[in-house]
């Protein structure tokens, strides 16, 4: 395998901007679960955006790298939140609380993917951002937010998704989500590696977050050029 100068800088952003989009979605689990009565992230350290709480040496840093230089994306992630729903509040079931701190990972990498979008527009319409630069930030934060949003929303377990599935499901299609939990990560494998096989795969389930990326970036440079 060649690596060039050029794929040195680009898997450098790219863990940079991965290692910050991680932080964020982790944080996001934490903070939810702790204002659920949950105290084991607070305890944990992981009430923080310092990604030296939330990197996992091999999922969120050399992964990424390996990802990066090769060409061929794998699936990276960052050092899972612990949290216990037997100590959520009583306001909510706990499948409901459990449904909460998995969507707010998500949530919080589209609130990610907003700031950068207001601060790029800003920025790009004071002429601070040069157009190279611009589109630089675009697919380093927005791009990737967007795509991890979407992506751990997938309802197969251990994706995000799957708690959000469990808690919206009725309690008489319980046994949906117990399948997931055992089989989810072995279909989410398949989806990963269908293209190598001339399968539609993960691409094709994931061409709605490409529809909604290609139209956000389109709105982006249409008020930055505005």
């Amino acid at each position: 395998m060649d690596i060039s100068a050029d794929h040195v800088r680009v898997a450098l952003f790219t863990l940079i901007a991965f290692v910050v989009s991680v932080s964020v979605h982790e944080f996001g689990h934490a903070f939810v679960a702790d204002r659920l009565g949950d105290r084991i992230p607070r305890l944990q350290g992981r009430l923080t955006l310092s990604p030296m709480a939330h990197v996992d040496l091999i999922g969120t840093i050399a992964v990424p790298l390996i990802g990066a230089l090769s060409g061929f994306p794998l699936i990276a992630w960052g050092k899972p939140v612990q949290t216990n729903p037997a100590n959520y509040t009583n306001r909510f079931s706990k499948t409901t609380g459990h449904m909460m701190v998995a969507a707010a990972g998500p949530f919080m990498n589209l609130v990610l993917a907003v700031i950068a979008s207001v601060v790029i527009v800003v920025l790009g319409k004071a002429g601070v951002l040069s157009p190279d630069l611009m589109k630089t930030l675009i697919g380093y934060l927005v791009l990737l937010n967007l795509m991890l949003l979407f992506f751990n929303l997938i309802p197969l377990g251990p994706l995000d998704g799957a708690a959000v599935l469990e808690g919206l499901l009725p309690k008489s299609m319980y046994r949906i989500a117990e399948l997931n939990r055992k089989y989810g990560m072995l279909i989410l494998l398949m989806l990963f590696f269908a293209p190598q096989l001339g399968v539609p795969g993960l691409n094709f389930v994931l061409r709605p977050a490409y529809f909604v990326a290609d139209r956000w970036i389109e709105l982006l440079n249409r008020m930055v050029s505005a």
